[in-house]
């Protein structure tokens, strides 16, 4: 057994399953699934439920371990859809950086997330579509590295900013701010360049969890009703980032490089196989 591979995947299904029970407790769909959506009218709270227990129901089979490829795979379909359409026009409408573009950086990396996790003893899927969509999943660790590289550069451009999230007990924030994104830039150019990407990911998943411990729960505990549970989502999200590190880091291999081909003709091959019943029905 892969110890690391273990933890990473626990590490992710929990951090997904907090996030759906979150929506038990604060008001409408969580806007790091769907932005503006906080204030759902009461006849539409069902929506809300189905979402949370969509996100419980996945993050339980991959703690467990049990089942788990086609749903993380299909989640991470879904995930790409949400980023697409619900969280980048409401970001690019917003214009500079803002809450819109981390929340659209963050359901990017656990698409990428849950595609790197279907890709785990991946059994061979049954269904052709699903044969078809699982031919994406080595993509999952380049959208995860999209978001390092985002996070890196609003590192280095806000400094400042950043700096003053660091707990008052952390002396010499800016250096940390600073550091913290250099490891942030450097994971996403070894993931890009394939350069030590197990080394490299291994210690990327150290530094989220030493963050998650130092920074994130300590906000979490001494302010956890804030922006009705941001903090919580912060939390649940590093350690979902996390998990996805250490799947990575034990997931990447050569085999893998062909990616861009192998996806660009699932694509097509995902089109042609959607074209057929319309070219039956015309």
């Amino acid at each position: 057994m892969n110890i690391f591979l273990t933890i990473g995947r626990i590490f992710f299904g929990v951090g997904i399953m907090g996030i759906g029970v979150l929506h038990f407790f604060y008001p409408g769909i969580r806007p790091l699934i769907i932005p503006e959506l906080t204030n759902i009218p009461s006849d539409l709270s069902f929506v809300v439920y189905f979402i949370a227990l969509l996100l419980i129901g996945t993050g339980s089979l991959i703690t467990i371990g049990k089942k788990f490829n086609t749903i993380s795979l299909l989640m991470g379909v879904i995930f790409l859809a949400l980023f697409l359409f619900g969280h980048l026009p409401w970001s690019l409408s917003a214009g500079s950086f803002n809450d819109y573009w981390v929340n659209t950086n963050k359901i990017l990396a656990l698409c990428g997330g849950f595609l790197a996790i279907s890709t785990i003893n991946a059994p061979k899927p049954e269904h052709k579509i699903v044969q078809l969509l699982a031919k994406i999943g080595p993509i999952g660790m380049y959208l995860y590295a999209i978001m390092l590289y985002n996070f890196a550069v609003g590192h280095f451009n806000n400094l400042e900013g950043i700096s003053n999230i660091v707990p008052k007990y952390i002396p010499f924030p800016a250096f940390w701010t600073f550091l913290g994104g250099v490891a942030l830039m450097g994971s996403a150019i070894s993931i890009f360049t394939r350069f030590k990407v197990r080394t490299i990911l291994l210690l990327l998943a150290l530094n989220l969890f030493i963050w998650l411990l130092m920074l994130h729960l300590y906000y979490t505990i001494l302010f956890p009703h804030w922006r009705d549970g941001e903090n919580f989502i912060g939390s649940l999200t590093c350690l979902s980032f996390c998990g996805t590190a250490l799947v990575i880091s034990q997931t990447a291999s050569k085999k893998n490089e062909t990616y861009t081909q192998q996806s660009s003709d699932s694509v097509q091959e995902i089109l042609n196989e959607i074209g057929k019943p319309l070219k039956t029905f015309t």
